[in-house]
């Protein structure tokens, strides 16, 4: 060898890495920073825990990804809103138990750090937290040199909240007779896009540049339309209404969502055209020949949000949405369940 060897030769460039982190810092601040103690950048984010206005104060603790969307993404070479999907994904699976999100850390991993991108990417990230009312504590930032293509990255997210224990939504709750009211969705939010890539960019043939005539915009810009973050929203109704059941539709559709919080002597009852199923959804159902069957297990069809409450409250929660912009439908309703019967069904 002619010169002697460094790690940023192999690849890894700690000095580019440092002034990342300075960046990451000035963008952090700008997110909630109510009990946060000292700055990004030491071993571990420090965070003040406020108990005075719980009982029993319970942590609840979630984790999740973006999946095969980070491809849309860099297809795009947009990366201002994936950090918003990686905060939505963990922050809505927290508040559906009642919980209030404190804060949030996030993992991302490229072969080569590219601080455009990467700052952009912490940017989104920093936003959702932001409309979560989340703080932004740590993160970790790898740079992995043969790990990834070029120009791929990953992402993946941590959030933290808390919950009274008298105040945990976990479906136990809920009884016959109460009804299901089903929150719009703001697309596909992040399921489904290994099926979506598959039908549109190797079956159809399509650009992401390709305009879609039936939901009237190229199907790059459908794609990448940020996941809906529901904690507040979520926390402007629970504390007086009284929501038996909560659940995130993500991966699993509607039908594997509401039943993780039903009880086993209960039985959901879907209303198949309750709600408006947006366009995205018609288009990939119609080019992809796909069933019913699998639209509802693979997708949200529109729906990102259910609660199950009271059929005497169900009403005036659809008109607090409803008053907050926010398109809701009353989907369903909770009958009886034999031991025999299906825990979801349609009609």
């Amino acid at each position: 060898m002619n010169k002697p060897l460094t790690y940023a030769g192999a690849g890894v460039d700690i000095d580019k890495a440092d002034r990342f982190v300075n960046i990451i810092k000035k963008i952090s601040k700008e997110t909630p920073r109510s009990g946060v103690m000292g700055e990004i950048g030491g071993f571990g984010g420090l965070f003040s825990l406020n108990l005075t206005h719980l009982e029993r104060p319970v942590l609840v603790s979630s984790t999740d990804g973006v999946g095969t969307k980070l491809k849309i993404a860099g297809m795009m070479n947009i990366h201002n809103t994936i950090g918003i999907d990686l905060v939505a994904m963990c922050v809505n699976d927290i508040a559906v138990q009642g919980a209030k999100p404190l804060f949030f850390l996030d993992y991302l991993s490229m072969g080569t750090l590219k601080t455009r991108t990467a700052t952009d990417i912490i940017k989104g990230i920093a936003n959702g937290c932001i409309e979560a009312n989340c703080a932004l504590i740590g993160g970790e930032t790898a740079e992995m040199p043969g790990m990834y293509k070029k120009n791929e990255y990953d992402l993946a997210g941590f959030v933290v909240g808390i919950v009274d224990n008298s105040k945990i939504v976990d479906g136990s709750g809920i009884g016959v007779g109460h009804k299901l009211i089903g929150v719009a969705s703001s697309g596909l939010h992040s399921n489904g896009y290994s099926l979506v890539r598959k039908l549109c960019f190797n079956i159809l043939k399509m650009k992401i540049d390709t305009y879609v005539p039936e939901i009237g915009k190229t199907i790059g810009e459908e794609l990448l339309i940020p996941t809906k973050i529901y904690s507040e929203i979520i926390h402007s109704f629970i504390k007086d209404l009284p929501i038996h059941g909560l659940a995130h539709i993500t991966g699993g559709g509607i039908a594997e969502n509401v039943v993780r919080v039903l009880p086993e002597t209960c039985q959901a009852v879907i209303q198949t055209d309750s709600w408006d199923v947006p366009p995205i959804f018609h288009f990939l159902k119609d080019a992809g020949k796909i069933s019913a069957r699998e639209m509802r297990r693979t997708f949200n069809n529109g729906i990102g949000l259910v609660g199950i409450l009271p059929e005497d409250t169900a009403q005036e929660l659809l008109e607090r949405l409803n008053a907050m912009d926010e398109k809701a439908f009353l989907i369903g309703e909770i009958v009886e369940r034999k031991e025999t019967d299906d825990r979801i069904i349609w009609v």
